[in-house]
């Protein structure tokens, strides 16, 4: 086991090496220039050239990018070209909404997604499946910022129920934090418990028409022990899986839901840093996402050999 995951965690440096290699190139190979942005419309030449050289934007691309590496490894992520602020410092004002957001959305839509899958799975052709199922391409066909105006529309413009935009920090109350939230958690969760609850209901079919499960419906056991101890257990590798999948997609979903719901977390940070071609900021953000993929990846791996005794590496 201990080898797996030292193996597992070896393979991922060239997997980041290769990812900031394409972000760095990907930004530079952009049109426009940085500096000409920060130098303003009324900025001359001279002006222009003079940045370019603080910045170290004239120096070959080769030596920006070791230089990068080189202050990245050592916990250095520079200063934010359009905020004039450390970026570490920037990512760690920013952070608190991005987690709370992916966290309460994933639970939302597990909590939801899980006992709709099984139930539409046990009762299969009827109603309930027909429904699930019908959600299910919903879900998948509505794009995220079409349902979050929706939400917005009927629970704070028409009922008043939830505030339209904004975030409140957990230091300042929970239950204004949790109030702010429960909208936009909702809006990208709908299409988490389309996928979850679609793998759920194949998973858990699958399952239903083994040996074990008619052994122990046989026995005269209640249904309910049935599902749970025996079908939905024997089928949560596959449903882990697709779970840790959504975490990662969460990561295009939160820059579209805190753009349209106005919450100030590293979703809308990109956005700004992108249209401002700020460098140190866009490549320190997709680098945090991409060090949070790959450590969701092994987590579920690692969770296989738990959930299923069979797997063995």
């Amino acid at each position: 086991m201990w080898g797996y995951i030292l193996r597992r965690i070896l393979a991922t440096i060239p997997v980041l090496l290769i990812v900031a290699v394409l972000v760095f190139m990907m930004l530079r190979l952009t049109p426009g220039d940085p500096a000409a942005v920060i130098a303003g419309d009324a900025a001359t030449a001279e002006n222009v050239a003079e940045i370019r050289e603080k910045l170290g934007l004239d120096r070959p691309i080769v030596t920006q990018f070791f230089i990068w590496v080189g202050h990245m490894l050592t916990g250095d992520l520079g200063e934010s070209f359009f905020y004039k602020k450390n970026v570490t410092e920037l990512i760690a004002d920013r952070i608190e909404p991005t987690v709370s957001l992916a966290i309460l959305t994933i639970v939302l839509a597990s909590a939801i997604a899980v006992p709709l899958g099984t139930i539409a799975a046990y009762r299969q052709g009827s109603w309930i499946d027909r429904v699930v199922m019908g959600f299910s391409v919903l879900g998948f066909s509505v794009p995220v910022f079409v349902i979050g105006y929706v939400l917005i529309y009927i629970f704070s413009m028409q009922l008043g129920w939830f505030p339209v935009q904004g975030y409140q920090r957990l230091a300042e109350g929970f239950w204004g934090f949790l109030h702010r939230l429960i909208l936009p958690s909702l809006a990208l969760a709908v299409i988490y418990v389309a996928l979850i609850a679609r793998m759920t209901r194949t998973s858990v079919l699958e399952v239903l028409n083994e040996d074990y499960v008619r052994t122990a419906r046989a026995k005269g056991l209640p249904q309910i022990k049935v599902l749970m101890r025996h079908a939905l257990r024997n089928a949560a590798v596959p449903i882990v899986t697709v779970i840790g999948i959504g975490i990662a997609l969460l990561i295009g979903g939160v820059v579209v839901t805190e753009s349209v719901f106005a919450i100030p977390g590293l979703g809308s940070l990109t956005v700004d840093a992108v249209l401002g071609r700020d460098y140190p900021t866009v490549q320190a953000v997709i680098m945090l996402f991409s060090v949070v993929y790959v450590v969701i990846n092994l987590v579920i791996d690692l969770l296989y050999t738990v959930l299923d005794p069979r797997i063995r590496y």
